[in-house]
């Protein structure tokens, strides 16, 4: 478990880094400024493919149908977008048994006991309520969970939820501007 006094620290480049190690071939997301210093990594990286989409409970139906065709994708979406998605989570992958991976934002990440934000509250509650299984990635040594997070996914037939705090907690890439 994370001590109350262990400060956030994952680097963006080793988190993307982390992702193609994966074999990751399709990222579906919601685009915004949460998680900019990734996205940008992300549309940089020729070995994947980004898709946008309009509203969270999209990227379930996009990777549902990226799965069946062979690819591997990656939702990425933040945590209030999970809560969006919990109807297309069920229907799309939950009863299905697909092997789906979400990178989530943790919008008021609770880490002393002292939510800043709701989201943080009921994010752990919701994914417990889905036996989803979640993996906080809070420093870079964290990382080496991503690739295990598929191997957890095909074994449970559930989805997994990579947890990230909030990007203020996360360093801007090197010679990212601000």
């Amino acid at each position: 478990m994370v001590s109350k006094t262990h400060a956030f620290h994952v680097t963006p480049e080793k988190v993307v880094r982390k992702i193609v190690e994966a074999g990751v071939t399709h990222i579906p997301y919601l685009p915004g400024t949460e998680r900019d210093t990734i996205h940008n990594l992300l549309t940089a990286a020729p070995e994947l493919t980004l898709v946008p989409v309009c509203r969270e409970g999209e990227t379930m139906a996009i990777a549902t149908g990226l799965i069946i065709g062979g690819k591997k994708p990656m939702v990425m979406i933040q945590n209030t977008g999970m809560f969006e998605s919990g109807d297309s989570i069920r229907g799309f992958t939950y009863y299905a048994r697909l092997p789906l991976v979400m990178m989530i934002g943790y919008r008021g990440w609770v880490l002393d006991g002292q939510a800043r934000d709701s989201a943080g509250i009921y994010t752990q509650p919701i994914l417990d309520a889905w036996r989803a299984t979640s993996i906080p990635l809070v420093t870079d040594e964290d990382l080496d969970r991503i690739p295990e997070a598929y191997g957890i996914a095909e074994e449970t037939g559930r989805p997994v939820a990579l947890l990230l705090p909030d990007d203020a907690s996360v360093p801007k890439a090197s010679g990212a501007s601000s």
